[in-house]
């Protein structure tokens, strides 16, 4: 930044606090705040909960969300079991606990929505994610082509309506798992 190299700055998994605090420092050094990447979906909506959307908007900081399908949670591919080779067969970032009867169901009722809207859950999950302005843009994970290509399918039929939303939210119940792997990171950031 002292060498006039850094023109902008970005962050990941910090909490609101932390953000407005580097946000002010970056501009004491005259590098400004650009974009925070918090981790963020139907199922780990800190973002909300914790204050760092209003952070954003407060600072003029972007957020880049990740995980917006909840490392896969929010795709079709658990809904009737788990498949061969997916992430809940491997001892990596997807916790089988996570896959109750009532999660099932939830997502189940949340299929049917996407459903009704001409779209896959993936596409109604990252539709969602969208929907508040804060919200610059998302990392999206696809293992081919074809997956990259459903999920940018999205931006056909990006609005939600208020029925909608009002019919995710009462099977959302507010955030119904705790899918956030990312908050340890989060609370030793500074």
């Amino acid at each position: 930044m002292r060498a006039g190299k850094a023109h902008y700055v970005g962050i990941s998994s910090y909490t609101a606090d932390d953000a407005r605090a580097m946000a002010r420092l970056l501009r004491e050094l005259g590098t400004p705040l650009l974009i925070h990447q918090p981790s963020y979906s139907m199922l780990n909506r800190w973002i909300e909960t914790e204050g760092l959307l209003d952070a954003a908007a407060d600072e003029g900081f972007g957020i880049i969300g990740f995980t917006a399908l909840a490392q896969g949670l929010l795709t079709a591919r658990y809904l009737d079991g788990i498949p061969e080779g997916s992430r809940a067969t491997q001892d990596s970032s997807f916790s089988r606990e996570w896959l109750t009867d009532e999660m099932l169901g939830r997502l189940r009722a949340l299929n049917a929505i996407a459903g009704a809207r001409g779209q896959s859950l993936a596409q109604l999950a990252l539709a969602w994610a969208l929907r508040d302005e804060r919200v610059t843009s998302l990392v999206i994970g696809a293992s081919s082509v074809a997956q990259l290509e459903q999920n940018v399918a999205m931006l056909e039929n990006p609005d939600l309506a208020e029925d909608e939303i009002a019919a995710i939210e009462e099977q959302l119940g507010g955030g119904v798992a705790d899918v956030d792997l990312w908050r340890g990171a989060r609370q030793g950031s500074l």
